[in-house]
C-alpha cells in the first residue's frame, strides 16, 4: 500500500507541476514528510491524506488505486519549447485519462483493438507516404472527399483522441500505443481547427507508418498529414496544373471546404508541383512582413467542428446503466458532483 500511494502522490503532484516545496507549502505540510510519502518510507493519517487530496484535486481513493496501465515510448517534438517538468506534468494527465478511459471501457464490456491498416506498410520518401496515405484512404473507404471530422474518424477506428489545454505555442500534440494494442493521440484543445486537424493526422502517421532509422520524421508525418487531408489528385482537381499565380479566394475557399490552413494548402500545392519553390517561398515572406495578409490566411474558415466527447458519452451511458456512480462520474471527468449531476437526465 505504501509503494502505491508513494506513487500516486509523486505523479499527482507532477501532474500540477508542482515541486516538493511548493506541495508542502500548499498543503501545510512539511517537505520532509512529503519526501518519505514518496520514497513510501511513511503513510499521512486521515487529516493529511484530506489536505493533500484537496491540495491536489483529487479523491482520496485515487492514492490507493494500483497503476493499471503504462504508456508506450513518448517522444515530444525536437523543436517543442515544454520544459521537462512540463514534459512530465502532460505524460501524467495522459496516464490518468487513459486509466479512466480502459477502466471505463472494461466496466462497459466494451473490447475493441486496434488493428493497424497499414503494418505491412514501410516508408523510405515523401512519395512512398502519398501512396500510404492513399492506401488508408482507400481502406477506410473514404475515397477523394474532404474529411468531415478527423477525430470521430479515428474515433470509430478505435484511436483514443485526449484533448488537453496547453498554451498553442508550447504543444501540439503526441501519440502513444497502450498495451501494444490501445493507440492514443493527444492533441491542444486551445488549436484552431485546421491545425488542430493536421496535428491529429500527423500523430496518426506516427501510430501507422514504419520509417528508416535516419529518416526525417517530422517531414514525413507533415506529408502524410496534408495528402490525408488534400490529396493529390483533388489538389489537381481545384488547382489545374502548374500555376503561375493563385489568388486568395481559390485558397480559402479549398481551406473552407477540406478544412486545411492555408500554410499546409501552399505546402500541398508546392509539393503535387502546382506551384515552384520560388512561388512557394514568396508566399510565406509575404505572410511574415505583412501582418494583415497573414491574419486574414490563418482565420478559421471550415466549419465542421473538432472536439472528441466519446469518453464523456461513455460516462454518461455507464451512469445510466446504473455501472459507476456520480461520485466516480465526477472523479473521471474532473467535475464536481454537482456538475455531474446537473448534466445528468434520464429518459
Amino acid at each position: 500500500m505504501k509503494d502505491i500511494f508513494a506513487k500516486r502522490l509523486k505523479n499527482a503532484r507532477i501532474m500540477h507541476g508542482l515541486s516538493m516545496e511548493k506541495l508542502a507549502e500548499n498543503a501545510g505540510i512539511s517537505k520532509q514528510m512529503i519526501s518519505k510519502y514518496e520514497k513510501a518510507l511513511s503513510m499521512p493519517d486521515s487529516s493529511v491524506l484530506i489536505k493533500l487530496a484537496r491540495t491536489l484535486n483529487q479523491k482520496a481513493d485515487y492514492f490507493f488505486t494500483p497503476f493499471k496501465i503504462e504508456l508506450g515510448p513518448i517522444e515530444f517534438r525536437k523543436k517543442s519549447t515544454l520544459l521537462k517538468s512540463k514534459q512530465k506534468s502532460i505524460k501524467e494527465k495522459i496516464q490518468l485519462k487513459m486509466e479512466h478511459y480502459l477502466e471505463l471501457e472494461d466496466i462497459l464490456s466494451i473490447n475493441y483493438e486496434f488493428e493497424n491498416p497499414l503494418s505491412k506498410t514501410s516508408v523510405n520518401n515523401a512519395e512512398e507516404v502519398e501512396k500510404a496515405a492513399e492506401e488508408l484512404r482507400d481502406k477506410w473507404d473514404l475515397g477523394s472527399d474532404p474529411i468531415y471530422s478527423v477525430i470521430s474518424l479515428l474515433e470509430e477506428q478505435e484511436v483514443k483522441i485526449i484533448e488537453i489545454e496547453e498554451n498553442i505555442n508550447d504543444f501540439d500534440g503526441l501519440s502513444s500505443l497502450i498495451k501494444e494494442k490501445f493507440p492514443v493521440i493527444v492533441v491542444n484543445k486551445n488549436f484552431p481547427t485546421e491545425r488542430k486537424r493536421f496535428t491529429l493526422l500527423h500523430e496518426l502517421a506516427h501510430l501507422l507508418l514504419k520509417f528508416p532509422e535516419n529518416a526525417e520524421k517530422e517531414k514525413l508525418c507533415h506529408r502524410f498529414a496534408g495528402a490525408m487531408l488534400l490529396p493529390h489528385d483533388e489538389v489537381i482537381e481545384q488547382f489545374g496544373n502548374f500555376r503561375r499565380n493563385i489568388s486568395v479566394n481559390e485558397l480559402t475557399a479549398v481551406q473552407r471546404h477540406f478544412g486545411i490552413s492555408t500554410s499546409a494548402l501552399i505546402y500541398r500545392l508546392y509539393q503535387s508541383g502546382v506551384i515552384n519553390q520560388q512561388k512557394q517561398r514568396q508566399f510565406f515572406i509575404r505572410m511574415n512582413q505583412n501582418q494583415d495578409f497573414k491574419a486574414n490566411l490563418e482565420e478559421e474558415r471550415y466549419q465542421g467542428e473538432e472536439l472528441s466527447d466519446r469518453f464523456e458519452k461513455l460516462i454518461y451511458r455507464a451512469l445510466a446503466q446504473e455501472q459507476i456512480s456520480i461520485s466516480k462520474a465526477a472523479a473521471m471527468l474532473g467535475k464536481s458532483v454537482q456538475q455531474i449531476r446537473d448534466n445528468f437526465a434520464m429518459i
